[in-house]
């Protein structure tokens, strides 16, 4: 992890299990042998939040036809996460981290400053991990307007390394 509590480009990404909305037991481990997108965010059906989602669920072919494999990770609960799924019918897993344990791993749990308002919450961030499990590439701070296209220009850099 660097200074300021991200994850290196090239560095092992951290082992997680996380409970998806749907109740299965999503570990990295058995997501080896091709890339995953792992996206943090704040909250679900909130109008950033929500963007961002349908952004990804639009590009599912895109991402699909890469190999990759997009999982959403907030503090939410999985009635919320169901819900929202749902409501926006989004076509991958959402992941369950209520004590934003895997949040902190990936430095994605950190202190805001919202109007001299101190508070600790998720930064919104991307991962893409590599096929073998490294880091490839590190989104800080994502703003969401065309994220989607830097996730996909990222994995076809990815392919043809």
């Amino acid at each position: 992890m660097s200074e300021d509590g991200w994850i290196e480009h090239g560095t092992k990404a951290p082992a997680f299990t996380l409970a998806s909305d749907e109740g299965d037991k999503i570990r990295l481990a058995d997501l080896k042998g091709g890339p995953v997108v792992l996206y943090f965010y704040p909250k679900d059906d909130t109008p950033g939040c929500t963007k961002e989602a349908c952004a990804f669920r639009d590009a599912s072919a895109a991402l699909a036809k890469a190999g990759a494999k997009v999982f959403g990770v907030s503090p939410d609960d999985a009635a919320s996460h169901a819900k929202f799924r749902e409501k926006y019918h989004l076509n991958f897993p959402l992941l369950i981290d209520p004590e934003h344990k895997v949040a902190e791993k990936y430095g994605a749990w950190r202190e805001k400053n919202m109007y001299g308002k101190k508070s600790w919450g998720i930064q919104r961030c991307t991962y893409l991990i590599d096929a073998d499990g490294k880091v490839a590439k590190l989104w800080k701070r994502v703003k969401v307007e065309g994220h989607e296209t830097q996730v996909l220009e990222a994995l076809a850099q990815l392919r043809s390394e």
